[in-house]
C-alpha cells in the first residue's frame, strides 16, 4: 500500500501526453525513474509518487482523491464532467475535438447531421455539442479504439474525434465539418490534498517551468547612444540589466524575451546596430 501522507501524481502511462508530462515533472524539479512497466516510481527526495495511468481515468481519480494532481486533457476534464480543480494549462498537447464526415458524405455542416449516427469517444462532449447547436435527435453511440474506420463501415454517419494534424483523416478519406473544442494538456488537483504545501511548492515550480517555456535569455552588445531605442525594444519582464563595457561606447544588455518575437526582435536590433546577440534556452525561470 502507498502511504495516506504521500503526496499523489497521475500522469498518462502511454500516449501522447506522457513524455511531455514527465518532462514538466522533471523540470519542476523532481527527482525519480521510469522503469519497465512498474505502475509507480517514487521521488527520491520528497517522497512524492508517480502515478502511471490511464488518461481518460485521471480526472476521477483526481476528483475522488486517490492522487491529489494529475496531467491529463482538458478534453478528458471535461468529458468526465467531475469537480476538480484546474491549476494549470500546460501548453502542450495541443489539439481539437472535431466533427468528420467521408469526403464524398453530403453533409456540409454539423447541423445536417440531425437524425444521423455519429461515433465518438467523448460520448458527453459530443451530445453537448449537437444540443448546443440544435441539432435535433442526433443519436451518439460511444467506440472506444479505431473511430475513423467506423465511417467507412457504414456503421456511422459521423464521428466526433480528436485532431492533432489531420493526417489521420485524411488516411480515411475524412474530412473536417466543424471544430467543437480546443484542448490542451491541463494540471488538477484535488480539493483537499494529502500535502498542500508540498502541492503548493510543486505549483510554483510548474509556474517557472511554464515561463522558461515562453521566455528566451537574449544577450547584446548595444551602441551607447541607442540604448533607449534597444531598450524598447526589448523592454523585458521587468527591466533589461544594462551594464557598461571597457569601451564606454558600448553597453551589455541581458534581457527576457517572448519566444515568439525572438527573431523579429533580433532584426530589429540588429538594425539600430546591435551586435554579439546570443540567445539561450532557459530551463526554468521564477518570474
Amino acid at each position: 500500500m502507498i502511504p495516506d501522507e504521500s503526496l499523489r501524481i497521475a500522469v498518462p502511462s502511454k500516449g501522447r501526453l506522457r513524455d511531455a508530462a514527465l518532462e514538466t515533472l522533471e523540470r519542476a524539479g523532481l527527482r525519480f525513474r521510469v522503469s519497465g512497466r512498474r505502475l509507480f516510481s517514487v521521488c527520491s527526495d520528497t517522497g512524492t509518487r508517480i502515478i502511471f495511468t490511464n488518461t481518460a481515468d485521471i480526472p476521477v481519480l483526481v476528483a475522488e482523491g486517490v492522487v491529489d494532481l494529475g496531467i491529463t486533457g482538458s478534453d478528458q476534464v471535461l468529458e468526465k464532467r467531475v469537480d476538480v480543480v484546474e491549476h494549470r494549462r500546460l501548453g502542450f498537447g495541443r489539439c481539437r475535438l472535431s466533427v468528420a464526415v467521408h469526403k464524398d458524405a453530403p453533409f456540409k455542416t454539423s447541423l445536417e447531421l440531425a437524425g444521423h449516427v455519429v461515433g465518438a469517444k467523448f460520448v458527453n462532449l459530443a451530445r453537448d455539442y449537437f444540443e448546443r447547436i440544435g441539432a435535433k435527435d442526433v443519436h451518439v453511440i460511444e467506440i472506444q479504439g479505431a473511430v475513423e474506420v467506423m465511417v467507412l463501415l457504414g456503421l456511422v454517419d459521423a464521428i466526433v474525434e480528436i485532431v492533432e494534424t489531420g493526417n489521420s483523416l485524411l488516411e480515411n478519406d475524412l474530412v473536417e465539418l466543424e471544430e467543437v473544442l480546443a484542448a490542451e494538456a491541463v494540471l488538477i488537483g484535488a480539493a483537499s490534498p494529502r500535502d498542500p504545501e508540498l502541492r503548493d511548492q510543486l505549483l510554483r515550480r510548474v509556474d517557472g517551468v511554464l515561463a522558461a517555456r515562453k521566455y528566451t535569455l537574449l544577450e547584446y552588445n548595444c551602441p551607447a547612444q541607442r540604448i533607449e531605442e534597444a531598450t524598447t525594444i526589448t523592454p523585458g519582464f521587468s527591466s533589461p540589466t544594462v551594464q557598461p563595457l571597457q569601451d564606454e561606447s558600448w553597453l551589455a544588455v541581458k534581457v527576457l524575451v517572448e519566444k515568439s518575437t525572438t527573431q523579429r526582435v533580433i532584426d530589429r536590433l540588429e538594425a539600430i546596430g546591435c551586435v554579439a546577440i546570443l540567445e539561450t534556452d532557459l530551463r526554468h525561470a521564477r518570474l
